[in-house]
């Protein structure tokens, strides 16, 4: 009986210590957590004065003044000085190709023959009615002397001496038509020799040796263009136009053909005419240049970019346009001081050309700024700027790798 009453007091004892065990394990949790947080904490914020304190690599150039030229960017095609497509006058059989197809071909070089047997033969067969119209006018003229002082003596009649006078005037237009038949006769023969009528680059052969052509065929024999020099036709905005005009006021503008893509330098040239009006319906104005294209980098039909120099700003503050970057309260670049830590300068710019930038305020001659490695700089932290000989902000102006 006492066992009994005494095993109900056990109940609530038990509670209390489980209650008791379960706050301590809870509390020691706690502890450990804010230990973790404290102690990761602590450790980024240790990387992060690490990072603070290694110097960024990076690259960098000095502000400068200089002469910033300004252009014009265009695209436009490449047109031959002169094209030509070579046609035969006459009809006739190939009988020779002189040319090869693509090559340099010159002003008066034999392109291709034809058979010129039929074109002699009607000039022999002038020369010989030339002669026998000379002889028949000598005879007139024999005639006409014996008739004449038989008519004053009243030998021979006055319709007689007229006709004779006539059969002399007759057999000289007949003379002057055989000398002309005889001149259409060479040039007809001339014409089987086909020649170059221009210098210039020949293209495909559109025939081949022992074809018959004709006067009267609509295709060639061959296309000849002029490529040294050549010129190109592009387009400039309508309100380029005062510009460009005052320019030219000064003398020739420069012009240069780049590639399609902007990145290679093909040719230069200069500014040969603007067209006599401008196209409404695009805005622009239409420009052509001309090239010596000595080197024959541009053929007629391509495509290209152009640039045009209208002006040159003269000793203005100038960057590289790869230094300044823009940000949430407008234009900035990292100036290295002399500590060799980063600055960041605001800073407002105006045009940019030919890969710099007019600095209107924010930046100073003799400035070095960043130009690469922007992404891993921060204002007041330590730079190296890389160069051939790996020196330091303090030790290399330029950093030019």
């Amino acid at each position: 009986m006492q066992k009994q009453a005494g095993e109900p007091g056990q109940g609530p004892t038990r509670r209390v210590s489980l209650l008791w065990m379960l706050a301590v394990l809870l509390l020691l949790g706690f502890v450990g957590a804010v230990a973790l947080y404290l102690r990761s904490t602590g450790i980024q914020r240790g990387m992060i004065r690490e990072a603070a304190a290694v110097a960024a690599p990076v690259h960098v150039a000095t502000v400068e003044k200089r002469d910033v030229p300004v252009f014009i960017y265009g695209l436009g095609t490449v047109q031959a000085t002169n094209a030509v497509t070579v046609k035969s006058r006459v009809d006739g059989q190939i009988t020779k190709i002189a040319f090869e197809e693509g090559q340099i071909v010159h002003q008066g070089d034999v392109l291709v023959q034809l058979d010129a047997a039929p074109y002699q033969a009607t000039l022999d067969q002038a020369i010989a009615k030339l002669a026998q119209d000379q002889a028949s006018l000598t005879n007139a003229h024999q005639d006409l002397a014996r008739t004449i002082p038989l008519a004053k003596a009243g030998d021979a009649t006055q319709q007689l001496l007229d006709q004779r006078t006539a059969a002399v005037a007759q057999l000289n237009a007949q003379i002057q038509a055989d000398n002309a038949a005889i001149e259409s006769a060479k040039v007809q023969l001339a014409y089987t020799t086909i020649r170059a009528p221009l210098t210039g680059r020949a293209g495909f052969r559109l025939v081949d040796a022992g074809n018959i052509v004709h006067a009267s065929d609509p295709t060639g024999i061959l296309s000849i263009t002029q490529i040294t020099p050549i010129s190109v036709i592009f387009t400039a905005p309508e309100g380029e136009l005062p510009a460009i005009s005052t320019a030219l006021k000064s003398g020739p503008l420069a012009v240069t053909a780049l590639s399609s893509d902007g990145k290679r330098t093909l040719a230069e040239g200069t500014l040969s005419l603007i067209d006599n009006e401008v196209d409404a319906a695009s805005g622009t104005i239409r420009l052509k240049a001309s090239f010596p294209n000595a080197e024959q980098t541009l053929w007629p039909g391509q495509s290209v970019a152009t640039r045009l120099l209208v002006s040159t700003m003269k000793d203005v503050v100038a960057a590289p346009d790869v230094a300044i970057q823009r940000g949430p309260n407008g234009l900035f670049a990292y100036v290295v001081g002399n500590d060799g830590k980063a600055e960041l300068r605001d800073t407002k710019a105006g045009a940019i050309e030919d890969g710099w930038m007019v600095i209107a305020s924010g930046l100073a001659p003799g400035d070095r700024i960043v130009t690469s490695g922007h992404y891993r700089v921060q204002p007041g932290s330590p730079v190296q700027i890389l160069g051939d000989s790996g020196a330091t902000a303090g030790g290399n102006p330029s950093g030019a790798p």
